[in-house]
Parts: structure tokens; sequence; C-alpha cells
């Protein structure tokens, strides 16, 4: 802290109080009975000012500038105006000893020996409170709310607004310590209300409002007279009978003298926000200082600390912003901070402090050594093992101990010092001398080693991270730069204050001066920005700059000097700078230059920089490309113009390096087809055609597509322009297209077509097919048009596509539940799985639906296609099992439809001797399995009474013990339960007209078969009647080995001629049966060869079939034959009848046979046949 005398004058009488005007432009001094008004810049009287007739003992301003108050020895108080006009007085019963206003009311307190009084502007009285003993000071606290009175008898009694006390401090001295000066702390920082006392018990104290004191006494050793604060309450100002002013802290520390006087000092005040202060004394010496704090600091890389009310030290790192206090409670005179090392010089030691952990953030020190004695020094360096004093020419090295290790006596006054680094204990010291010498010292060596030697003298150093140029800032304010080995001074700025080498880039420095902060890169000129205050540091794109007091860290992009090497196409040193510190704007410009100047190696880096994926690809690929041996930079450059949207540069570029074709494909792919056709070739009409092409599908993108359908129709694009045309449904342009296609283009006409049938105008899609000859796609056409007489049309001229048209006819048919018709189409088309799956189907549903007629027609059908399908010698043995199965069981469902109805329907349609015959003929098939949908209940309870209607009692009385022992529906119970008594009444036998006869062996049958329906003697299967289900006069015969079929059917037609016998039959009636038997003479046997056949061996178990001979054969007649005409794998069948006269008719188509009268009514009623309802006018078998 220095002390600089502004001004100083003498008045006449004792200068008793002073007061500044709130804006420190005047100053009011209570100078005997006048008051003096004086001009505080250079201390000229303006004015005095009379108006008491005794001595004036206080002044004081209001906050708002508006007035002031004095108070004098005549018991007067007067209120003068800024313009120095009285305008009011006022009196008390005694001397007045103190006035103040209040800072926020204007509310005036003025005090005399016996009471004090409260004045405001709004009253027209004064209010008056005693006081139990002389007041000799007062103070407002900042919010204008309390009043402190300072007494005489050591008492402090602190005062509402309406004089009424709230609190009482008496001080320990009592009357022995008389109050003589109180001040408020000003500070707004303050969280409480502080009130400075200074008494003549010679002690400094602080109390807070409510009474409790802070701390303990300061002890002062003379008698202060004023205490004041300075504006922010940070200093206090104490004068008094030592006869000077001292400095404190605001807790009391004392920091050194303002000011030594001849005589008592009485009154000293701080003129408001500034650093001067007023000396009042009681020789009438009025003198103004200046006090100028210098700034205490210390800095190394990014860490600085600094002195903070003089007492305090607050290090702060630059980068992260982090501060820490370190409360010294003396006075800081010498800061030095290196590394982990920062060392505190106060009054009467120096104190050493150490970071707690290697960690760079680390902010926490802590005390390492201390070195307790007084030390003179103008400057104060710390390494890691030593500390290093400075005293004008001297300088020493001492450990952390205070043992003095080193001492260099220099030729001049050191100006500057800086450490520049090293090992710890070998550190280098850089020193500038007043002569302008620089030199290098190690702290381990005694020598100092002279950098270089210049005319002006040092004022500030640095040294380049390489440590091969040095920086100087010079008394006359110049930045010189020296090369350090060759001593070379490179260049030289004007306008410097300090400087300071970027710590991450070899050729970069800044200087500020001037208010500007100058950046200079290798040689190119400076740039410069305004700043304000002093450069100490430059790391990367911070640069570090003391202000003042404050210490901050400034971003500053670093575009400048980067674009000053791209302007030399110095890419390299470009992209160094960058990595500084620029915007992205700069990143991507550096990128862009490089470029083009086809440095890719940078290029890249400042790409990825930006994340441009664009552009890296493109490096990567021109890299690509080199690697591949292109050369021609030429072709690289237009690459990157046309990447850059220099269109016209780039084509330029590429017919220069003769790639035409490139520019040509570049304005088509940007749609520029005017300037495309400038590249064309020499009316190549490949090239046009590809031009007129791609601007066509530039059209189409635009949603413009009839103008894109004519491009493309000009250029020969016809799938387009179909395509196109298409989507949006322009019939009659496919149409056109397709009129002007030649048969031979199949693709654009077969995606008309596909159009026209997608559009629904199947008839054009026709025509094409027509047009090119594709029938099957015609015939599909149909089919999905579901055209089928004209697809049935072409299938008879093309038998080839029988299958495309009958199996989807089928399809259709089958979805339409149209089944029967499906299939027959299915089997047409030749599909007979199809057809066997739909029969199937069918019967089961006719099964289900009790449509036994329709499920024996149907079996009959799948019986017919598994016959068909058993020509193929792989399924022959799986189908021929499935023929004879699906045959049976239409012979079952055709038998039981009669049943059905009988039982359902309430009347009969058949007679009561077909339905015992039918449900006999079930019975006698139902030995294993039953069927789905016969009811064997049925056909029993049919059986039962219709054999006890026939007059069959006995088989009657067994189908009702039969029933017995089955589920019978509610519907039968009681009708059953009648029958099963009833027919007890009955006789235990049957009626001998209802026994069957076996034709061959002429045996009576039982009406209940154990065999079946075989007859019990001979084993030959019956032939039924399929209408009424009577036993045909039909015997079976087999050819002998070697005879075929055609051989058969010539012998049996030539119709040898026969001689008639009459009375070759003999009848033979018994009790038990009637025969009717052949003769058995040699006669009769040579007559008839096929009789002869008829006999067997009685009493075998086996079937012995009839085989016949040629010659018997031809001894038959034709009418008396019926052959069951089977396709193969079949063999036929032959079958004989033994009565010709009874006439029995054959179905051709399923081979069943009929009595002929009951067949021709039959097919009256049904125009087809009853069984497989095969119509008359079919002429198919």
């Amino acid at each position: 802290m220095r002390v600089v005398l502004t001004w100083r004058d003498k008045a006449e009488q004792c200068i008793y109080d002073l007061a500044f005007k709130p804006d420190g432009t005047q100053l009011i001094l209570a100078a005997g009975n006048r008051l003096l008004v004086y001009d505080t810049s250079d201390g000229t009287l303006l004015q005095p000012l009379k108006g008491h007739k005794d001595t004036v003992y206080c002044v004081a301003y209001a906050k708002d500038g508006k007035r002031f108050a004095s108070g004098s020895a005549d018991k007067s108080v007067i209120i003068w105006t800024s313009k120095l006009e009285g305008i009011l007085k006022y009196t008390h019963s005694d001397s007045i000893q103190c006035v103040s206003y209040n800072p926020v009311t204007h509310q005036l307190a003025s005090c005399s020996s016996n009471d004090f009084g409260l004045w405001s502007p709004e009253q027209k009285s004064v209010s008056k409170h005693k006081s139990s003993s002389k007041i000799t000071c007062c103070s407002w606290t900042n919010d204008g709310q309390y009043l402190a009175l300072g007494m005489f008898n050591g008492v402090i009694s602190i005062r509402n607004k309406n004089g009424e006390e709230k609190v009482k401090i008496e001080r320990p001295g009592g009357s022995l310590s008389p109050i003589w000066s109180i001040c408020w702390n000003p500070s707004r920082e303050e969280h409480n209300d502080i009130l400075a006392v200074a008494d003549w018990g010679q002690k400094l104290s602080f109390y807070q409002l409510s009474g409790k004191q802070i701390g303990k006494d300061r002890s002062l050793n003379f008698d202060p007279c004023c205490v004041s604060y300075f504006t922010k309450g940070e200093y206090i100002l104490l004068g008094g009978s030592d006869k000077q002013v001292s400095l404190f802290t605001k807790d009391g520390v004392r920091l050194g003298t303002v000011g030594e006087q001849n005589s008592w000092v009485w009154t000293c005040k701080v003129k408001p926000d500034s650093n001067y202060v007023v000396v009042g004394c009681q020789d009438g010496t009025i003198s103004f200082y200046q006090l100028i704090f210098s700034t205490v600091h210390g800095l190394y890389k990014d860490r600085y600390a600094y002195r903070d009310s003089m007492t305090d030290v607050i290090v702060q790192h630059l980068i992260t912003d982090q501060k820490v206090r370190i409360k010294c409670k003396e006075l800081v005179k010498k800061i030095a901070i290196y590394k982990h090392r920062l060392a505190i010089q106060l009054p009467e030691k120096i104190l050493i402090y150490e970071l707690y952990s290697d960690d760079s953030s680390d902010m926490h020190y802590r005390v390492k050594e201390k070195i307790v004695r007084k030390f003179e020094c103008n400057l104060l360096v710390v390494c890691a093992d030593h500390i290093i004093l400075c005293q004008e020419k001297r300088l020493q090295c001492l450990s952390f101990s205070g043992v003095k290790e080193r001492e260099w006596q220099m030729e001049s006054l050191i100006r500057y010092i800086k450490v520049i680094g090293g090992p710890p204990g070998r550190e280098g010291l850089l020193v500038g001398l007043k002569n302008g010498q620089i030199l290098k010292i190690f702290v381990d060596n005694l020598f100092a080693i002279v950098l270089l030697k210049q005319a002006t003298a040092v004022r500030c150093l640095d040294m380049s991270a390489s440590r091969n140029k040095l920086a100087v800032v010079d008394e006359n304010d110049t930045c010189l730069v020296y090369d350090i080995y060759t001593k070379e001074l490179l260049f030289q700025e004007p306008n410097a204050n300090s400087v300071a080498w970027n710590t991450q880039c070899e050729d970069m420095l800044c200087f500020s001066g001037g208010g500007y902060l100058n950046i200079k890169a290798s040689t190119f000129p400076v740039h410069q920005q305004k700043l304000q205050g002093f450069v100490v540091g430059y790391n990367g794109s911070k640069i570090f700059c003391l202000h003042v007091f404050s210490m901050s860290a400034v971003e500053v992009p670093q575009s400048a000097p980067m674009y000053q090497y791209l302007d030399r196409k110095l890419f390299k040193e470009a992209y160094q700078i960058a990595c500084l510190g620029v915007t992205d704007t700069d990143w991507r410009e550096l990128a862009m230059e490089a470029l083009e100047g086809l440095e890719f190696e940078t290029a890249k880096k400042a790409f990825t920089r930006v994340q441009d994926l664009r552009y890296l690809e493109l490096i990567n690929s021109i890299e690509e490309r080199k690697k591949r041996g292109e050369p021609n930079n030429d072709l690289f450059l237009a690459d990157v113009f046309s990447y850059q949207g220099k269109f016209h540069e780039a084509a330029k570029l590429y017919k220069r390096s003769g790639h035409e074709n490139l520019a040509l494909d570049m304005y088509t792919d940007l749609r520029m087809f005017e300037y495309a056709k400038d590249f064309l070739g020499s009316g190549d009409p490949k090239e046009t055609k590809m031009l007129i092409t791609k601007q066509a599908d530039w059209a189409r993108n635009i949603n413009e597509p009839k103008a894109a359908v004519e491009m493309y129709i000009s250029a020969g694009e016809h799938l387009k322009a179909i395509e196109i045309s298409g989507d949006h449904g322009w019939v009659d342009t496919l149409i056109d297209i397709a009129r002007k296609l030649d048969k031979a283009e199949r693709e654009p006409l077969l995606m008309c077509a596909h159009y026209f049938k997608k559009l629904d105008n199947p008839g054009y899609a026709a025509e094409i097919y027509l047009k090119i000859g594709d029938l099957k796609s015609l015939i599909q056409l149909h089919v999905e048009t579901q055209r089928w007489d004209e697809a049935f049309t072409l299938g008879e001229k093309h038998p080839e596509f029988k299958d495309d048209i009958y199996v989807p006819y089928a399809q259709w048919l089958a979805e339409n539940d149209r089944f029967e018709e499906a299939q027959k189409a299915f089997h047409k088309a030749g599909r007979k799985g199809e057809a066997v799956r739909v029969l199937e189907q069918l019967t089961h549903n006719a099964v289900v639906e009790s449509r036994f007629n329709d499920a024996a027609c149907y079996y009959w059908m799948l019986s017919m296609q598994c016959l068909d399908i058993a020509q193929d010698p792989a399924q022959k043995d799986v189908m021929l099992s499935k023929f004879h199965h699906f045959q049976h069981l239409a012979e079952l469902y055709h038998g039981y439809h009669a049943i059905q109805r009988y039982t359902e329907e309430p009347f009969s349609f058949h007679l009561p001797e077909t339905l015992f015959n039918i449900s006999r003929f079930l019975l006698h098939s139902l030995t294993k399995d039953t069927p789905l949908g016969i009811s064997k209940v049925n056909t029993l309870f049919t059986l039962a009474k219709q054999s006890k209607a026939l007059g069959a009692y006995k088989l009657a009385r067994h189908a009702y013990d039969k029933l017995q022992g089955l589920q019978i529906p509610t519907r039968f119970q009681k009708s059953i339960e009648l029958g099963s008594l009833t027919i007890r009444s009955k006789p235990f036998q049957d009626s001998e007209e209802l026994v069957p006869l076996c034709y061959r062996c002429s045996t009576n049958n039982p009406l209940l078969n154990n065999l079946g329906n075989v007859c019990i003697n001979c084993r030959q299967p019956f032939v039924f009647s399929a209408s009424s289900y009577e036993v045909l006069h039909l015997v079976e015969f087999y050819l002998e080995e070697g005879i075929t079929d055609e051989e058969a059917v010539s012998l049996i037609d030539l119709e040898a001629p026969r001689h008639k016998h009459e009375n070759k039959w003999q009848e033979i009636t018994s009790d038990n049966s009637q025969t009717l038997r052949l003769d058995e003479t040699m006669d009769s046997m040579g007559d008839d060869p096929f009789t002869a056949k008829l006999s067997f061996e009685q009493g075998g178990s086996a079937f012995v079939p009839v085989v016949v001979s040629r010659s018997v054969l031809r001894s038959m007649s034709r009418r008396d034959v019926l052959i069951k005409r089977w396709p193969p794998p079949l063999k036929w069948q032959y079958f004989r009848s033994l009565l010709p006269d009874a006439s029995i008719t054959m179905c051709p188509s399923c081979f069943q046979m009929f009595h002929s009268e009951d067949y021709e009514l039959l097919v009256l009623q049904h125009t087809c046949c009853p069984y497989c309802r095969r119509r008359v006018d079919d002429p198919s078998p």
C-alpha cells in the first residue's frame, strides 16, 4: 500500500468534523465557528459558511445529497441546502456534540450534552429525548431502523426511530472509558449489522445489533478521536492522539499508516466510493491523501493467487474457476506460487503451503513450513524446495527451513523474475534487469547465464514452449522477440505492457497494451481485439488477463492466425492453430481450403472434427483412386468442386481432364439438361436417348407423369411409359402404345396386357394375347374373368390347355357349391385326386344329412374313379381294395335308403316284401362294422314289422330279441315293446313262401343266414335285384384258363342251334321244402352242357365256382348271358339266366341287375338308372 498526498490546506482553527457530499465533489469542514466548503478534486476553498455564533463541533450530509446539517457550541443546529443556503435552525438546551442523517428516511439525529432530538422535513417540531450522560457520537444502521448513541460514561444506547432504547451496551471501563467515536459497517454483504466502537480506554471493539460483542477488544495504545469505514466496509480508518491515521481491516487488524500529522487527528473520512482519505487535525491542517493498494499476486500456469482484503489470499484455478480462500489474519506482503507450492510473506514470517494431492484440480492447501523471520524484499519466488528473495540487485535462495543456500549479485536492479520450470531443487529462473540484461539462473548453480543484453530496461519476460525464443517488453512499451541461440531480433511490436507465449503452440504469442490484445502468429501481421488489463498467460485458446485486481480466462478464437496460415496455403500449420480453439465455421473453412489445395490428410482431420461424413467419403474415394494410380489432380479437384456446388467450375475441369462424360452425368443428375446438352457427343443417338430418358425420370419424380410418358415414348423406353400410364389408369394411352408396338416386343405388350387386366379391360388384354399368340395367357385371362364358354371353345381347339381350363372351372364350381359339377370337371381335367376328394366330401355330407340315396350314388362314383386310378400299376392294389369297399357301401346305402324312409316318414313307398328283403340283405351284409349313418335298430325294427306282417314269425321274434340288446330311440320303444309281446302269440315258424331258393343247387336257404348273402349249401353268392332285392335266377360262371373275354363273347354270339326238351325239370315236394330239379339223364346232360357244370361235391365248405369251356360257351344263347364289362384291371363277370323267360335287365353303367319290368318303371319315374343315375339318353356306357 502506498499513500500519496493529493493536496493540503491549513485553517486557522481546529477541525473537529468533516463530511463529504455523497457524490464526493464537495467537502464540508467544521473549523471554528464557520463551515468551510472545499472542492475535493484540487483542494480549492469554494466558500466559507457563517451561521453559528460559537465553535462548530459536528457536520453531516444527507444520503440523497440535498442538504447537510451542522451543530455548534451555540446550542443550535442549522440545516443547509446543497446550494450552501441555510434553510432551518433549531436549538437544544446545551451544546451540540454530534449530528447524523438517517440513510433511508433522511431523519436528522442531533445530540447535545444532556439530550438528543429527531427531526425530519415533514415534522414542524423536533422530538427530544433526555440522556443520562453526555452523548459524544451517534450513527444510524444501514436500513435506518436504529440509532446508536455513544456516551461519555462508557455506555452505548441503541434506539429505534422513535427514540426508544432497545439495547444498552456497557463497556468494561465505564466512565474511565468514554465512548468517543462509533460507526456502523456500511457493507451490504454482511449478514448482521456490525458497530465499530472506539473508546478512550484505548480500545477498538465490535458489536452486533443485539449488543453481543464480536471477538475481543483490540488495544490501540492511543486515544482514538474518530473511526470511519470505507464505503463498502472493507477497511476502517482510525485517528487520534497518536497524530496519525491508521488503516485497519474490518476485523480490526492494523495494516499501516495513512498519514502522520503534527497534532491530534480529530476527524478522518473516506471520499465516497474511492480510495481517497481526508484528515482534519487539531492545528487546522487539512490533508487529502490517495491510498494506492498494490496488487500482491502470483501466477503459475493455470493457478493464480492474489491478496484479498489485505489479509487473505485467494487461490483461483483459471480453468475450472474454483477458488479457495486462505485467511492469514495479518497483512499479506508478498505471494508466490509454483506447481503444488504456495508462499505467503507476512510482516514477521513466511508461510509455505503445499497441495494435499497431486491432482491437477485439487484446491486444498496445507501449511508445509514456516520461516519465522522478517524479510525485506521487492520480489518473492517459490520453487519445489526453495524460496527466492529479490532485494534490489541481490537474489537470495533460501531453503524452507530459512537457511540461505545461495546468493547472486546482479549488475543492475532486478525488474522481473520468473520460474521457468525444471526438476525439483534445480529449477531455472528467468531474470530481467533494469540495464537490459536478461539472465537464466539455476537454483543449484552459483553462476548466472546471460541470455542476451538489450539497450532498454526489461519490464516483462517470457520464454516460448520449446525455449527457443524469448519475448521481452521493455520500458518503452515495445515487445521484442529474440532467437535465444542466435541472439537475433526476430521482430518487434509497439504498445505492449506484458507478453506471454502460447504454451501449446511454439509460434504464437500475445501481448497487451493500449486497451488492446494483440495476437501474433509466426511472422504474420498482428491480429488485434479490445481487452483491458495485462496478459499474464496464454494456454491454447485461453488468455489469462489481469484487470485491476481480478484475473479472468478469456476464450479467444484462433481464427485470425489460422486464416493467415490458410492465405499462404500452410495447411498443416493452420490445422495446429485450429486445434487450439476455433469455431465450427472456421474448421469447415479449413477443411474446404485444404481439400481444394488437395491436402487430403489435413482436410480429413478437419472434416472429422465437424463430423461431415459426405466429404470424408469423397476424400476416402479420392485416396483409393490415388492408390490405384490415378494421377489426374484436375479430376480430383473437379470432384471436390462438384461436391461444393461449384458445378460450372467442376464441368470445366472435367472437360480439361478429358472426362466430358462425367460432366454430362453431373448435369444430368442435377436435372440441368440444357447444360448437359453442351457435353453430348457428336450426335450420338445412344447418349441423346439416355439424356431424354433421364429427363423423363426427372419429370416423373417431380410429378409430371404426362410429360414423362411422352419423353419415355420418344426415347423408346416403352416399359416405363406403360408403367406410368398403367399406374395412373390411362387406358387410352396404353391402347395407343400397345397398337404401335410390334408383336415381337413381348415384354412391353405383356405389361400392357397386365395393366388392362388390372384396369378391368379384359377385351384389350385378350387382343394383345392374340397379337403375340400367347394362348396360355389368353386362357388364363378367360378363366380369371370366368368367361368359361370362350375358354371351353379354346380348350376344344387346343386340348393341351384342358388342365388350365377345367381345374380352375372345377374350383370355381366348388366355391359356388356346385360340387357334383365340380367333381365332373376335375375328372375331365384329369385331376383324379381332386375329383376323389370332392366326391368323398360330397358322400360324407350326404351320409351326415341322411341323403342315403345320394350317398349310394356318390360311393358308386367313387368306386368307379378308384377303378380308373387303379389302372396305374403303382396304385392298383390300394385302389382295387377301395373300389370293392365303395361298391359294397354303395349297395348298403342304396338299400338303407328305403329303410330310412320307412322308419322316418309316415307313408311307405315300398312293398312289404321289398322292405323285408332289404332288411334281410342289410343284416346279412352288416356282419362286421356298421357304416356311418346306417342304424341297426332301424333295420331290425323294419325286419321285425315286415316279418310279422308277412308271416315270418320266427324271424320277427328273433329281430325283436335282437332289438332288446340295443339302445332304442324313444319313439320306437312303445311299438317294439308291443311287438315283442304280440309276436309271442304267433307260431314259432316262418312262412315257406318267403324262403329263398339257390338257383345253382336248388337248396332252400333259411331267412336268417349265418353265412351272409350266399347259399348255405353250395356257397354260391346270391345275385339280388337292385330294386326289390329278390334273389335273381342268375348263376355266375368263370372262363377256363386261356379264354379271353373277346373270344368268350364271340363264342356266345355264335348261338349254336339247340333241340327243345320238355319235362326235363322235376318237382320234388317234401314236408319242409319244395325242390325244382333238372333231370340228370344223359340226354339232358348232353343237351345243355352248362347245366352239367352246376354240379358240385356235396358237403364241401369251400365255394367251387362254375368254370366253362369253349364248347359250353358255344352252346349258350346270347340272351341268356349277362356280362358285366368292367374296365381293366378288373375282369369281366359272366352270369347265366336259368329262367330265360323271366327277363332281367342290367344297367350298362353300374352293372346292377333288375327285373325288366321294375327297371322300366323306375326309369320312367326318374328318367335315369335308379342306382347310378345314368340318364337314358346318355350314350356313354
